[in-house]
């Protein structure tokens, strides 16, 4: 049999709506105010056909360069072969979803500020560098008030 390759095709689970969200769409989302310059998520809800990313965006996370009554210009950059082309992408709002891609970093750069600011005052070299985590201290467990158990299968017994 033949394979459809239409727009939608291999879009069954991309675009349906998750566990406990179908139905009417929430008015937060109609509500949110975009504007030049946010980063947004593409997400496209299946109930609403107009205004549809293509498949390819669907989950891509782009910068709004535009703003209209009930859609948003997003800039994405889509790889083709060995490099990103720019493409720009007119979505309505019930497909896309503020990013949280950079609350990390923003919540990082406030920290870093305040240390800064700390250790200007007390004069102290500062260290704001990430460490990653390192191995937990080595540690000796007592036999005597552990005993050990041994653990061994039960036995299947058919009780016809």
């Amino acid at each position: 049999m033949g394979h459809a390759a239409g727009l939608r095709a291999g879009t069954r689970y991309a675009f349906s709506r998750n566990f406990r969200e179908k139905g009417m769409i929430r008015l937060s989302t109609y509500l949110r105010q975009y504007k030049v310059g946010d980063i947004v998520d593409i997400k496209v809800n299946g109930a609403v056909q107009k205004g549809m990313a293509h498949k390819v965006y669907h989950g891509k996370t782009g910068v709004i360069y535009n703003v209209t009554k009930s859609a948003v210009g997003v800039i994405i950059y889509k790889k083709v072969k060995h490099r990103y082309i720019e493409k720009r992408v007119n979505i309505r709002v019930e497909h896309i979803s503020p990013s949280r891609s950079r609350d990390d970093f923003i919540r990082r750069v406030k920290q870093n500020a305040e240390l800064r600011k700390k250790a200007k005052v007390e004069g102290e070299p500062m260290q704001l560098k990430r460490q990653p985590a390192m191995p937990r201290e080595a540690r000796t467990i007592s036999v005597t008030s552990n005993v050990p158990e041994t653990v061994a299968p039960i036995a299947y017994e058919t009780t016809i």
